[in-house]
């Protein structure tokens, strides 16, 4: 009897609207055999097609405003969750075990993701061991002018870059990881899953020595519109630069081989080189908040996303409640704020930094105003008589209802698009973003410095980043724990909202010998678990802004003190029932 696929097929329709009818969208039909399905052109194209529906994805969760409508930095410091019922505050808290820990999904996900890739090597890699027509193929695999030169080889390295980044996920969350580089396994099947995990730094190595292999079999970046999404050679520069760099922070490299951020350091350089000789290089979009709802395929900044998705889903999530429809349930805390500098480069609390308490949003980075909706921020359509101020005073129009509100005093803005009518709600282009370039040159200047780089080397690629977002220069000579702090906070305001902070975080093992007491001292920008909200109360219309600690406003919210158990919360658990079927597996320290 042959084979049959089976397979989990997720494909399409996964929010209030619909994707794109890219080659993302293509159904695919997993009850054929393998024989029959890969001894087909089109259907072989199709199964590859589907294992895209497996990578990470930071928009279908707004499908879910029970349980999953919110950012999930909200497992940070960066914001809070308005609604009680969301999952990250339990998670941020520890309030999971292994047993009903809700997150746990992205352990299934990738592993089902990996089985498909190879699945798909063994009939149409003619390398792979187990190809059983090793001599056949119905992709061609001709030279040819244009992206489908050597398509064959070109799918190939396809999947070997999905692969390889289901394990770098894996890794993210999980920690340790069996490498399964040809088996075609179950996740129900317990001998295959009964195999002790490798070491997580080993794996990290392999992902990037994956992407050696296959990151210039592909086209650095495709010609063809047709071809925009598709896994290209700068996503496989872009996986090594993030997995080595991940290898050389502290949470897999304990003794701080400064050998280990010299490779990551020469990985994101590679990159940087290979993309200044392409005919058509990445570079920054040139307006910061404009890069995240404009026309994706028009954005030269993005070197990998997850599909177009037509919704307006981001928007009723994340604009603030007053709006009709809309629930604004993504809650930005005061620490975040408080991180973005003034425009003069300087930190609020440093000295002739111009800061003032009741205007607290003037002369700030930029970002800032791109990012956050904050009290007296204009917002919606003058053409539809729509515009108006945020208003977040105690009782106002944005402030709390039933079903949403903030908080902390602020809602999301990154990814909300200002052409939205509340009238008519239409749909809107939006991408989960996996690769950009401003990560390429962050990731560049932080393994730098930790390699030991000059103050200038360093600060150049940080510099670049700083620029396109408006913020001057960094001060020449700083030291490298004075430019550790600078780069750490760049990536948190520059990449916020993008799902970096949480895993930055703990791969800076930044949560050692922190408490909410000792921590107390520090500027609210610098502090893990104290999470920080503003009031704001209005006289005479004039706005005036009191901050406090949730703790001490506990019964006017339902938000936590952040919790972190080391080393327990630096990984997620591995399913209860996958540990009691395959013990081998071992569970992660704490669970």
């Amino acid at each position: 009897m042959k084979k049959s696929l089976s397979l989990i097929v997720y494909i399409t329709s996964i929010l209030s609207g619909t994707s794109c009818s890219h080659y993302l969208d293509k159904e695919f039909d997993a009850s054929l055999s393998e024989e029959k399905v890969f001894g087909n052109a089109t259907m072989t194209r199709e199964f590859l097609t589907n294992i895209y529906t497996n990578l990470p994805d930071g928009i279908g969760i707004y499908n879910d405003p029970q349980f999953l409508g919110a950012s999930r930095d909200c497992m940070t410091d960066n914001s809070v969750s308005f609604w009680g019922l969301h999952y990250y505050t339990k998670i941020a808290t520890d309030n999971y075990t292994a047993t009903d820990h809700p997150l746990l999904g992205f352990w299934g996900n990738n592993f089902n993701g990996i089985r498909k890739c190879n699945q798909f090597l063994k009939y149409v890699d003619p390398t792979n061991p187990n190809n059983p027509h090793p001599d056949k193929s119905v992709i061609s695999n001709s030279e040819v002018p244009g992206d489908d030169n050597h398509l064959r080889d070109r799918y190939v390295a396809e999947a070997k870059f999905m692969r390889a980044l289901f394990h770098f996920e894996l890794v993210d969350y999980f920690g340790n990881t069996p490498i399964l580089e040809n088996q075609i396994f179950d996740l129900s099947d317990q001998a295959a899953m009964n195999t002790p995990r490798k070491d997580a730094a080993e794996v990290l190595k392999w992902i990037a020595d994956q992407c050696d292999a296959i990151k210039d079999v592909l086209p650095f970046r495709y010609s063809s519109d047709g071809n925009w999404g598709r896994i290209n050679g700068a996503a496989a520069y872009a996986l090594k630069s993030r997995a080595l760099l991940y290898r050389a922070s502290a949470l897999h490299n304990s003794s701080n081989d400064k050998s280990w951020w010299t490779e990551a350091a020469n990985a994101a350089k590679d990159f940087i080189t290979k993309n200044t000789a392409s005919v058509t290089p990445f570079k920054l979009y040139p307006d910061y908040q404009k890069s995240f709802y404009e026309t994706p395929y028009q954005n030269d900044e993005l070197i990998l996303s997850r599909s177009i998705w037509y919704t307006n889903a981001i928007e009723t999530n994340l604009l603030p409640y007053g709006f009709s429809g809309c629930s604004g349930r993504t809650n930005p805390t005061q620490n975040f704020v408080d991180s973005y500098e003034m425009s003069n480069g300087k930190m609020i609390d440093e000295a002739g930094s111009g800061y003032n308490p009741q205007k607290p949003y003037d002369n700030r980075d930029p970002r800032l105003e791109a990012t956050i909706f904050h009290e007296g921020s204009v917002w919606g359509r003058a053409d539809y008589n729509e515009q108006r101020a945020i208003d977040v005073t105690t009782g106002g129009k944005d402030y709390r209802g039933d079903l949403g509100g903030t908080f902390t005093g602020y809602y999301l803005k990154k990814f909300v698009n200002p052409d939205m009518v509340m009238q008519d709600k239409k749909t809107f282009a939006h991408v989960w973003v996996i690769y950009r370039y401003a990560e390429i040159l962050l990731n560049y200047a932080e393994a730098l410095n930790e390699a030991g780089a000059t103050s200038s080397e360093v600060s150049a690629p940080l510099n670049e980043v700083r620029k396109r977002a408006g913020q001057p220069e960094l001060a020449a000579g700083l030291s490298q724990d004075a430019l550790r702090k600078k780069i750490r906070n760049e990536r948190r305001v520059e990449l916020c909202f993008e799902d970096h902070r949480f895993f930055d975080l703990r791969r800076w093992k930044a949560y050692e010998g922190v408490t909410a007491t000792n921590e107390t001292s520090k500027p609210r920008y610098e502090q893990l678990l104290n999470l920080y909200v503003t009031t704001v109360t209005a006289t005479g219309g004039v706005p005036k802004y009191t901050g406090t600690t949730v703790n001490q406003n506990v019964k006017d919210d339902n938000i936590q003190t952040r919790v972190f158990n080391s080393p327990k919360n630096y990984l997620f658990p591995i399913p209860y029932n996958e540990v009691v079927k395959a013990p081998n597996l071992v569970q992660n320290q704490g669970w």
